[in-house]
């Protein structure tokens, strides 16, 4: 059974979830899920899970994420992006360019961000877009999030709208909204803002470089085996043939660091694990001096079971 990544490409104007079912027909599986939702205005990076794969997609939610983007300074809008309405306009010739970094380092590092209110979380059991769609006022509360880098490539003017457009690079935690950042960056100058272009460019280790359009995929189905997957996501760990048939039937077997060390594998953050052959048998935690598995991947079998299933 086909299992693996495939980083994909994702044009604009396609929702995750459209990607998601073009892959399912593409793979001949139902089988199929995507880390991480980008929304429908932006391109690039978007990984998706087939089969057994579907298992790593929750370790990559949780990566760091780059983007490429346009902000426009100047008007703000009902969705903090382009495909919103322009709720205000604000004339940006008193916005200096020695303001406009100062107010990138301010939102650089460890902030609390308000996601935009038609972000898809959900508010009482129904997304807050939708909530917004039906006429509600809908207030999210701020989360810690990390930028990690946030760098100004360009500044244009434009005199005769009036506003400013940056080209800039984000590096920043799971669960950063870019649009977001760019409604912030516009209210701290006292002239608002919102996004025009997105481009995810990376997402944890995975980059545009490896990703493939759709047009691509339909001629040729390029997937990223699992263990290449799992090698390039998480800490390695070579099994012995003894280990690999511990580990395979849900037993632990010695631990790969001591607990608290800057090596050892948890739950959250687990350790792939490999077999004498290089084949993807499991991840593992460290406990104590045992190292126990996390999720096993039962050779021959073509199916993923949790430890305590296997």
């Amino acid at each position: 059974m086909l299992s693996g990544l495939v980083i994909v490409d994702k044009p604009q104007g396609w929702t995750s979830h459209d990607v998601v079912g073009r892959m399912r027909r593409l793979a001949g599986t139902r089988k199929v899920g995507h880390a991480g939702t980008l929304d429908p205005m932006a391109t690039g990076v978007l990984v998706v899970g087939i089969n057994k794969a579907t298992r790593l997609l929750t370790y990559i939610v949780g990566t760091s994420k780059t983007y490429t983007a346009t902000i426009r300074l100047g008007q703000s809008t009902v969705t903090d992006d382009a495909e919103g309405e322009v709720t205000a306009t604000t004339g940006t010739s008193g916005v200096s360019e020695q303001a406009i970094y100062d107010g990138v380092a301010a939102l650089t590092g460890g902030i609390q961000q308000v996601p935009s209110s038609v972000s898809a979380i959900k508010v009482n059991g129904e997304r807050a877009y939708a909530r917004v769609r039906s006429g509600e006022d809908v207030k999210l509360a701020s989360r810690p999030v990390t930028i990690h880098r946030f760098e100004v490539h360009a500044i244009a003017r434009n005199p005769e709208a009036d506003v400013v457009d940056l080209d800039v690079t984000v590096e920043c935690s799971s669960g950063t909204y870019i649009r977001a950042l760019a409604r912030d960056l516009g209210n701290a100058l006292g002239v608002g803002g919102h996004l025009t272009a997105l481009r995810r460019t990376h997402v944890g280790p995975y980059s545009l470089d490896q990703a493939r359009t759709l047009e691509q995929l339909a001629e040729e189905l390029n997937v990223l085996e699992m263990s290449e997957a799992a090698r390039a996501l998480m800490p390695n760990r070579e099994l012995s043939a003894e280990e690999t048939t511990e580990i395979s039937f849900g037993r632990r077997i010695a631990a790969g660091a001591a607990p608290g060390a800057p090596g050892a594998a948890t739950a959250e953050h687990p350790a792939a694990a490999f077999a004498p052959d290089g084949s993807l048998v499991a991840l593992l935690a460290d406990a104590g001096s045992y190292a126990k598995p996390v999720l096993v991947f039962a050779p021959g079998s073509g199916a993923a079971a949790t430890a305590a299933e296997a």
